[in-house]
């Protein structure tokens, strides 16, 4: 298979910071084992790379003061953020990149799998995220809306009424 420049260059980058690149007829698929769940929405890999999911957005669990961080949960922050934990710490994840492999902070940006689940779908299913889709990122962009909405409509995770 003969991959793109970018994509050769991409996976040369990936393979230099620890992660294992495995490739099939149809496409490579990187691996990465999650150390830490910072939140909903982001995580830390074993070789120390801060890791933001596509397409979604989790409320925060802290916020910057000045130059430090401070512990200040928005509703359902920590919920979302042990739900990821449970999907993803300590395991083994496959990661899909989109156009655009890092954010402005640095971060690697990716779409992230258990097995055959995609993390970033399932988390908006399950009403722990809401899409938030930037652009040139959009490549799973209407299966996030169409998860969301049912979430909503279904009253699942930060849609449940208060009671």
């Amino acid at each position: 298979m003969k991959l793109p420049f970018l994509s050769r260059l991409c996976l040369a980058a990936l393979l230099l910071s620890g992660f294992s690149c495995q490739s099939s007829q149809s496409a490579a698929t990187y691996e990465a084992t999650v150390k830490h769940v910072i939140d909903g929405d982001t995580v830390e890999l074993s070789n120390g790379t801060h890791l933001r999911y596509i397409g979604i957005n989790t409320p925060e669990v802290r916020r910057r003061s000045g130059d430090r961080w401070i512990k200040d949960p928005e509703p359902y922050a920590e919920a979302a953020t042990e739900r990821n934990r449970e999907w993803v710490e300590g395991k083994r994840v496959q990661l899909e990149f989109d156009v655009q492999s890092k954010d402005r902070y640095g971060r690697l940006l990716a779409y992230v799998y258990v097995s055959e689940v995609m993390v970033n779908a399932e988390l908006v299913r399950e009403g722990f995220a809401q899409p938030m889709t930037i652009p040139p990122n959009v490549a799973h962009a209407d299966l996030f809306k169409q998860l969301a909405r049912e979430a909503r409509e279904t009253k699942r995770g930060l849609w449940k009424e208060k009671r």
